[in-house]
């Protein structure tokens, strides 16, 4: 059974740092595609950050410079380490895995609240 866990949420103040972490198992990483998302309240799901099988990355603008996605091939990990943090990037923050063959095949995790509050 195919399971994505995000972890490393919580509360921070602005200017501060954290780092997600999307656990797998049932799948191996370097086989999909993997986007972190994220949900505000009243907002619709965004892409923050992704990265591809190859190991090619892309950010939202609001991400660019700030954010920074990898992967632990040996933990078959992917984490997304996140500095300078702004009140705007308070969400639900949601792991994605898109097998890199067959886009019919994807798979999310449950959701990690971020928080972002003096």
């Amino acid at each position: 059974q195919v399971q994505l866990v995000e972890s490393g949420g919580g509360l921070v103040q602005p200017g501060g740092s954290l780092r997600l972490s999307c656990a797998a198992s049932g799948v191996v990483f370097s086989d999909y595609h993997v986007g972190w998302y994220r949900q505000a309240p009243g907002k619709q799901r965004e892409l923050v950050a992704a990265l591809n099988s190859a190991g090619s990355t892309n950010y939202a603008e609001s991400a660019r410079g700030r954010f920074t996605i990898s992967r632990d091939g040996a933990k078959n990990t992917v984490d997304l380490q996140m500095n300078s943090l702004k009140t705007e990037d308070t969400a639900v923050y949601y792991c994605n895995a898109l097998h890199k063959k067959d886009s019919s095949v994807a798979y999310w995790g449950q959701g990690t609240q971020v928080t972002v509050s003096s």
